[in-house]
């Protein structure tokens, strides 16, 4: 059985040419980056290529790139080491409804040590309310993150229009935001949009896991989290991940090659999927519909990214379908990896008041670019096999009457 990833929002397969050139490293350049001998100095030259190669995808300073474990680090620092960092300018926090757990979680950590955290609701496409945002912002809002792509629905957000709005009422006031699902996906430039704050994990785009960079402007002041030898300006202690960050670069160099021919692949595959699952009977579509812009002026049924679709399906529960798939070689989610294993309605969908029957009735699909059609084929022709024999059966497994 040929096997079909269709999770790669969760997860990518790691780019055979990053893991041989960080095999390389593990085992020839293999210093700690802090040594002085040249053991030591060969592992930097690792390090400083890679933000040489990342400040310049995402047009920005090397100096104000921070390497972290990852997205849910990157989102931790951002939040509690910008809220911490800025608390005499005021206690007052605004994310959106739809963020990821790495960022909602701190909210509720913020909100028990003082803190005062507003939830910025969404329309039903899961797209902020900007006209609410400008009525939320006070003289004492220190940060507002609202995250580029949804992990869930694919959907975006209008980001230059949130800077705007945030900037016009409080200059002060900081602007994070999650970019994990954008990087690469999109061309996104988080200086240039007026962002104060963007995270990036590696494992999204084809690099490792455990590996991910926090983009803070200069001047910005965040208290960091990692204390210890002082590594990264103080910013984040601890040996860094050599092998993992020149894989992360060399992953993302290799995602923005021919970018515009390959996302114009992706969004034309996903139009296709979408538009013969919604052929389907009961099968329903959370989120945008196509091609999107972080920009205000799109269509805001347009709004979504290339790589990920959301579908409701009536009379069936997510967790059997996706196990049905799964026992034709085709893999997908039943929503954000990172919460799977504690199972709860999602927080996104209700947010976008969802109605309750979908709850536990909705799958993500998500692509890559090495995508292929034949994959997506195969996967609309199981599921329109698969759909009428499953809604035989009630959730609770039983048949209809």
């Amino acid at each position: 059985m040929k096997e079909i990833y269709l999770d790669n929002a969760a997860t990518t397969r790691v780019y055979p040419e990053v893991a041989e050139y960080m095999s390389r490293i593990m085992l020839k350049d293999y210093g700690n980056p802090s040594s002085l001998h040249m053991k030591g100095v060969d592992a930097e030259k690792h390090v400083k290529k890679a933000k040489t190669t990342l400040a310049g995808l995402l047009k920005c300073d090397e100096k104000e790139l921070i390497f972290t474990s990852g997205a849910t680090e990157s989102n931790n620092m951002a939040l509690t080491g910008g809220a911490y960092a800025n608390c005499r300018a005021g206690r007052h926090i605004i994310m959106s409804s739809v963020e990821h757990p790495s960022v909602s979680a701190c909210g509720k950590f913020l909100a028990e040590q003082g803190f005062e955290v507003s939830y910025l609701p969404v329309d039903h496409k899961g797209r902020v309310m900007t006209d609410r945002l400008k009525e939320m912002i006070r003289d004492d809002t220190v940060i507002v993150s609202v995250m580029a792509v949804n992990n869930e629905t694919g959907t975006m957000q209008p980001l230059e229009d949130i800077v705007k709005t945030v900037k016009s009422a409080n200059e002060k006031t900081l602007i994070h935001a999650d970019g994990v699902q954008a990087f690469t996906k999109t061309m996104i430039y988080p200086k240039k949009m007026g962002l104060d704050m963007f995270s990036v994990s590696s494992h999204k785009f084809h690099g490792p896991k455990g590996v991910g960079l926090l983009w803070i402007r200069d001047k910005v002041k965040v208290r960091p989290l990692i204390l210890g030898g002082g590594q990264q300006k103080d910013m984040r202690s601890g040996t860094e991940n050599v092998p993992g960050i020149a894989g992360m670069a060399l992953a993302a160099e290799m995602a923005f090659s021919d970018h515009d021919e390959k996302t114009e692949a992706l969004y034309r595959l996903r139009k296709y999927f979408i538009s013969k699952a919604l052929d389907m009977e009961g099968v329903h579509v959370n989120g945008g519909m196509g091609r999107g812009s972080f920009c205000l002026s799109e269509d805001p049924e347009m709004c979504a990214a290339p790589h990920i679709v959301s579908l409701s399906f009536d009379d069936i529960r997510a967790e059997v379908l996706l196990h049905a798939l799964e026992d034709r070689g085709i893999y997908v989610s039943s929503g954000s990896a990172c919460s799977s294993n504690h199972p709860a309605k999602s927080s996104v969908l209700a947010a976008m008041k969802v109605p309750a029957q979908f709850m536990d009735a909705t799958i993500r699909f998500s692509f890559s670019f090495d995508t292929e059609e034949e994959q997506i084929e195969a996967c609309l022709s199981a599921l329109s096999e698969l759909l009428p024999v499953l809604r035989r059966y009630t959730p609770g497994g039983r048949k209809h009457v």
